[in-house]
């Protein structure tokens, strides 16, 4: 990707480390460009703007919530008072089911990829699950117990947003457009030219099946990864400001937007 006035070197991390990082939280400096949960963003807004380029958010591309078959949960309610391991507790998957689910539950948060072995072991009764392990989990022989992103579709009629690309607002009008049509451009040309990408992303992919990469990518990289538009805009502001309504997420006191 080539952007005027910009030098690009990447780095790549689970998405709690990249939140807690782009929170100051971690001994590394706060990053001028990174993705983070959508849900975290609104704990940004003082510093940094949401990209609309680059995001992950769509239909049917919501966290599950799993747990072993003879657990015989069958709904959200219940797992009440039950021990439940989650990818984070600034994740949107994190927000979703504080949304939906029951008050009450024992939560400890863990590597996404962690989840599943651990809630397969019985270490915890279940686990809410995101990126590819939607494709995965019944091969750690794991059943779904809720789909909080259809959950949250049925309520407002909207694309639910996983994840953002935030930059620093300091970096000035301009270089924060052209940041926005790079990354747009990029994806472009990564819909055009797949075969082009295949080895980088088999290189960093949890899941290391061919197939599986295809789901998560037709899944989770769609034409809102190249502009928003208005209804991916209304869907992340719909997310943050129902955060706040629950006293999750902090009542944002800028505009997530360039402008």
């Amino acid at each position: 990707m080539r952007v005027p006035g910009a030098n690009f070197s990447i780095y790549m991390d689970d998405i709690e480390a990249l939140n807690r990082r782009a929170l100051g939280e971690l001994s590394a400096p706060r990053l001028p460009v990174t993705k983070v949960s959508a849900a975290l963003s609104a704990f940004l807004l003082d510093e940094y703007v949401v990209l609309r380029a680059g995001a992950a958010l769509g239909r049917g591309v919501g966290p599950l919530v799993v747990a072993r078959p003879e657990s015989g949960f069958s709904s959200l309610a219940d797992l009440a008072g039950k021990r439940i391991a989650v990818p984070g507790l600034r994740t949107t998957a994190y927000l979703l089911l504080n949304l939906f689910a029951p008050a009450g539950l024992r939560i400890t948060p863990m590597r996404f990829d962690k989840i599943m072995p651990a809630v397969a072991d019985g270490e915890f009764d279940a686990g809410l699950i995101i990126h590819e392990s939607r494709f995965t989990y019944p091969d750690h022989g794991l059943a779904q117990i809720a789909d909080v992103g259809a959950l949250w579709e049925a309520q407002t009629e909207l694309p639910l947003p996983l994840g953002v690309i935030v930059a620093r607002r300091e970096l000035g009008l301009p270089l924060l457009r052209e940041l926005e049509r790079g990354i747009a451009d990029s994806v472009r040309y990564a819909f055009a030219h797949p075969d082009e990408s295949r080895a980088y992303v088999h290189e960093h992919a949890q899941e290391l099946s061919e197939q599986v990469c295809a789901q998560h990518i037709e899944l989770y990289v769609n034409p809102f990864s190249i502009e928003l538009g208005a209804q991916g805009i209304t869907a992340i502001e719909t997310l943050l400001a129902r955060g706040a309504a629950v006293g999750i997420l902090p009542a944002a006191r800028k505009s997530p937007w360039i402008d």
